[in-house]
């Protein structure tokens, strides 16, 4: 009998529980380091969970406010004169977004190299683990979500642990190593003892005992927790003011040339970053589904314009939700589903006891998230498979860490096409010389099936070395395209050939030419073909 989407509640019940623990700081951070509204942070991940998840072709990514967009949102809303005005922009990259989905724009993602798409999860898990560290501490200037090296705060990632060090909070620590502890222990050794211990995950334990902890502590001058130091969810007092939190655009700003910028950065920023991060979590994917990216981007597309229509920050799909609940056992949008509801039910009715949870034990969750995607096995693993592979990596690694995602993919991407660029130039697939006789002079030059501009400077180089006197045989038997700029090549070689008394006997499908004029002759009625 074929599982319905249903049939996998008992994993991504669980699941969701976990990534709504990941999602609400990032959630509320990201909003604080984009400039805007908290609450607009929280609406961002409870429609990209609940609508985006429903509409997604996806079956373990979550969407909701992207780290990667907070300097983009932070200026535009500057530029653009309010967070009303710049909310038009998030409408409208929406409705790019759609129309790049309907223009089947989603194969841009596979256009990037599997090392760049494991650099980016391994940077992203090293970012993790840096920006954590503090808040495991109870050291909490910077807000989560804030992933560029440079901080919001006027640190950057490295002085920020440094500072920590005179900024201890005994209970904030006390409760993140009691809450990693339990985290540990749950994941090497319950989890596989009993059943009890996959339905009830570790990270809701460990959140709660952090509860429990605060409370009982909440007097205590040495181990108390301030309340900067707790998860800041808006309290409402009563429905209207819980309705004024949501903002609806400004539309009469729609005749902005800024407003048409901003929208369409978005819509390609948001779109990039969700197709990356599809590419990584189908890699990541135990079960390797494979995400339909243009229906992907017209889900992001509809989610980014129902934020924007009530105040959301634009929406992507995000790898460090994304990856925690891969780990946590995901294995439907039901999921990301459940968590978009869990965020919405426990800001409407359990506020109070949202702000009563530690940053310092979510921070101890993330740690474990950033640590799975950095193992160090990875790097040997990367080395291992030689530096074609490796260089595009580390590049796209250190560029993530030391400035920001986009343009760690960004130096990444340029890498991998600069590697693959010398390889066409050099690769003896595209161009393979069997050797010289030395008793008949002979050369025998084979050309590949697919024969390419990126091969011109190779063969201009082989043709040119070729020494006088000589005889050459070209084999294109198999090769089925010829660009037009080797055709090109090969007909001033042809005349060339005259001039140093080179002999050039053509073997293709059609027979053997060995007649100069004739030489060229076929090669223009194969660019004529072409």
């Amino acid at each position: 009998m074929t599982k319905t989407t249903f049939s996998y509640l008992k994993n991504d019940i669980p699941a969701s529980i976990v990534v709504f623990f990941v999602a609400l700081p990032l959630c509320l951070g990201i909003a604080l380091a984009s400039g805007a509204p908290l609450f607009s942070g929280l609406i961002a991940g409870i429609i990209g969970g609940i609508v985006v998840g429903a509409l997604s072709g996806s079956k373990i990514g979550v969407s909701g406010p992207a780290a990667g967009l907070a300097a983009i949102v932070l200026t535009a809303i500057g530029t653009l004169g309010g967070y009303e005005n710049f909310l038009v922009a998030v409408v409208l990259g929406g409705i790019i977004q759609i129309l790049l989905g309907v223009l089947k724009a989603g194969v841009i993602g596979y256009y990037f190299p599997s090392s760049v798409i494991k650099g980016m999860l391994t940077g992203i898990g090293i970012i993790i683990i840096l920006k954590q560290i503090p808040h495991f501490f109870g050291y909490d200037p910077d807000p989560d979500g804030d992933f560029a090296f440079f901080q919001v705060d006027g640190e950057n990632s490295f002085s920020e642990i440094l500072n920590t060090v005179n900024h201890i909070q005994p209970g904030s620590l006390i409760i993140g190593v009691i809450g990693l502890l339990i985290l540990l222990l749950w994941d090497k050794v319950l989890s596989k003892k009993a059943k009890i211990f996959q339905l009830i995950q570790g990270p809701l334990v460990a959140v709660v005992v952090s509860i429990i902890f605060y409370a009982l502590t909440k007097n205590n001058d040495g181990l108390s927790i301030a309340d900067s130091h707790l998860v800041s969810v808006p309290i409402p007092d009563s429905v209207d003011s819980f309705l004024g939190q949501f903002s609806l655009p400004n539309f009469s700003a729609i005749t902005n040339p800024e407003v048409w910028v901003v929208a369409f950065t978005i819509a390609l920023v948001a779109s990039l970053e969700t197709l990356l991060c599809v590419e990584a979590t189908d890699k990541l994917d135990p079960h390797k589904n494979v995400t339909p990216t243009n229906k992907e981007l017209l889900a992001q597309g509809t989610g980014n314009i129902i934020s924007g229509m009530i105040g959301g920050l634009p929406i992507t799909q995000v790898i460090v939700r994304s990856s925690a609940n891969i780990q946590s056992g995901g294995r439907t949008k039901m999921s990301a589903i459940i968590h978009g509801f869990l965020l919405l039910i426990s800001v409407l009715l359990i506020p109070r006891l949202l702000n009563m949870i530690p940053l310092s034990v979510l921070a101890a969750i993330l740690l474990i998230v950033g640590w799975k995607l950095a193992k160090p096995t990875l790097f040997k693993t990367m080395y291992a498979a030689g530096w074609k592979q490796f260089a595009p990596f580390i590049v796209t690694v250190l560029g993530i860490v030391f400035i920001d995602l986009l343009y760690g993919l960004g130096i990444g991407l340029i890498t991998g096409v600069i590697i693959t660029l010398r390889n066409s130039y050099k690769n003896s697939h595209f161009l393979h010389i069997e050797g010289e006789d030395v008793d008949d002079g002979k050369i025998k030059m084979t050309l590949a099936e697919e024969v390419t501009f990126f091969n011109k400077g190779a063969i201009l180089k082989e043709l040119d070395s070729l020494p006088n006197d000589s005889y050459l045989e070209l084999d294109v038997t198999k090769t089925r395209f010829l660009d037009n700029d080797i055709i090109e090549i090969l007909e001033d070689f042809a005349v060339k050939a005259r001039e140093r008394n080179i002999t050039i006997k053509l073997i293709s499908e059609r027979g053997i030419v060995e007649n100069p004029d004739s030489f060229i002759e076929f090669f223009k009625l194969k660019k004529t073909r072409a």
